[in-house]
């Protein structure tokens, strides 16, 4: 009987249940998705029991529809990081899923910046910033002391949907990290920081190592229609595991991965932290740990654009049977490298790498009457890729030399969207033929816990042949002076981010 293993992706804005056969090849998949919700500008939440429900609901459905719920080896998972539900000791929930996108904890990321915070992210590789659980837990501990008192237990959306699956309350050293709560050189939880939080670890779930392995609960096994043999793999976050899906393993192999939102990350051997703070560190094994910078502002630029400033082109498409974005990338095509002196900073949902500043606001900068949407649409595809440059001249202080550069993500279907990255960075862009880069990952990693695999090196073998993109060079000597007067743009405008806020509220 053919063997199969599950790679199952909790974003934040779907799940993915992506079928493989032990050779790595993909068979199916399977998304369920659900909502975010933002009932005032601060507050970026999710009902933890409708994703447990579509994360179950996608299983059942992939499983039955392929009749494999007796040849799945193992599902091994991943998840977007910075996620926070908290109980009370009854196991009850006391808040919802709070997500990375919620900055309701900004007054006390300044306060902890201003404070202790750069000898904070030393310790644990999490940036000080409202998306980090640590940060959110001072909130809570200050604003709302009551539901505070209550804290039982704390954990995020992997390790919720995880218990309901295994029975077991864990976190992979992972995800845990990317918590701001654990001692990157110790891997353990950091005693000091539970101490000014008045927590204890007992309130934390038990840090285990990403290929921690474990059983099947028989009754979520008999509701997913799966083989109580079938083993768990606790796996790791998604940025991590994207690394590994690309064959992004060693230092010097860079990956950029661009969906909703964007990170640049490559892989180290040892604990490295910033002294800027503007690049994470996490933990991926005990010999690898990952260093690089998330972005907000990815996709969701286009798609804002799109739906704010592109409804000719949507009436367009509607007439033709065609995606609008092509249609808005045609019109970008025919506008040169740097957009005829328009430059845009997409700070939409305000932004964590390279800047680290919630309050951060986008802006159009240049325009004149000259001007047209197209004009718009490329600088707006640009200044997405300026922003995810910034990060990696950061990362790059931090590198003894860029051997690659691998991209993934729902951009890379886009060719226009290959070439800018290539021309903009001045460096080949490689794109793996691997399909769902962090559940691949996660399948990976699962292989090398229950040994099939010998050494994570062995990824290379399951990824198809790069497709790659070279830099124009006259592109990429534009790009450089706009690059300049971009960053010396940014520099300026940043002191009226907070003013900016004042204004909105």
């Amino acid at each position: 009987m053919k063997r199969h293993m599950i790679g199952l992706d909790i974003g934040t804005t779907a799940v993915k249940a992506v079928l493989f056969d032990m050779d790595g090849t993909f068979i199916d998949k399977e998304t369920g998705d659900y909502p975010l919700h933002t009932p005032d500008a601060k507050t970026a939440e999710q009902d933890p029991e409708e994703i447990l429900e579509r994360t179950l609901q996608a299983l059942r459905l992939l499983i039955s529809r392929n009749g494999c719920g007796d040849s799945i080896e193992f599902i091994s998972f991943s998840s977007a990081m910075h996620s926070m539900i908290l109980l009370d000791r009854k196991g009850e929930r006391l808040t919802e899923c709070i997500t990375w996108a919620d900055s309701r904890a900004a007054e006390y990321a300044d306060r902890l910046n201003e404070a202790d915070g750069l000898e904070i992210y030393h310790r644990t590789g999490t940036p000080i910033h409202p998306m980090n659980p640590l940060v959110k837990l001072f909130h809570f501990k200050n604003e709302e002391p009551e539901l505070y008192a209550q804290i039982g237990r704390i954990m995020g959306i992997k390790e919720y949907v995880f218990a309901e699956i295994s029975g077991e309350y864990a976190v992979d050293r992972s995800i845990a990290s990317s918590m701001g709560l654990m001692n990157l050189e110790a891997s353990e939880w950091d005693t000091e920081l539970l101490s000014m939080l008045e927590l204890s670890a007992d309130q934390l779930p038990e840090l285990v190592d990403t290929t921690e392995i474990f059983s099947m609960d028989e009754d979520a096994a008999g509701d997913i229609g799966i083989s109580q043999d079938t083993k768990l793999v606790i796996g790791a976050s998604d940025g991590v595991l994207a690394n590994l899906g690309v064959n992004a393993i060693h230092e010097g192999d860079v990956a950029i991965t661009v969906g909703t939102s964007g990170a640049i990350r490559t892989v180290i051997d040892r604990p490295r932290t910033d002294v800027k703070m503007r690049t994470f560190c996490y933990h991926l094994t005990p010999g690898a740990f990952v260093i690089g910078g998330p972005v907000n502002n990815g996709g969701v630029i286009l798609r804002w654009i799109r739906d704010e400033l592109c409804q000719q082109e949507i009436s367009e498409a509607d007439t033709c049977s065609r995606d609008p974005y092509e249609i808005m990338t045609e019109a970008a095509e025919s506008v040169p490298a740097g957009s005829d002196g328009l430059i845009f900073h997409p700070y939409l949902a305000g932004e964590r790498a390279p800047l680290w500043d919630a309050k951060a606001v986008g802006s159009f900068y240049g325009l004149t009457i000259s001007h047209e949407r197209k004009h718009m649409i490329r600088a707006a595809m640009e200044g997405v890729v300026y922003n995810l440059y910034s990060v990696f001249l950061a990362l790059r202080e931090q590198m003894m030399e860029v051997r690659s550069i691998k991209a993934s993500g729902g951009f890379a279907r886009s060719a226009l969207w290959k070439q800018l990255m290539a021309d903009v960075f001045g460096e080949a862009l490689h794109v793996p033929e691997s399909y769902e880069s962090s559940a691949f990952g996660a399948c990976i990693l699962g292989l090398y816990a229950l040994g099939e695999i010998d050494d994570l090196d062995e990824s290379s073998r399951f990824i198809g042949e790069d497709e790659t993109y070279h830099p124009d060079e006259t592109a990429y000597m534009k790009y450089q002076d706009v690059m300049s007067v971009y960053i010396e743009i940014g520099r300026s405008l940043a002191a009226f981010y907070g003013r900016m806020q004042e204004l909105r509220e």
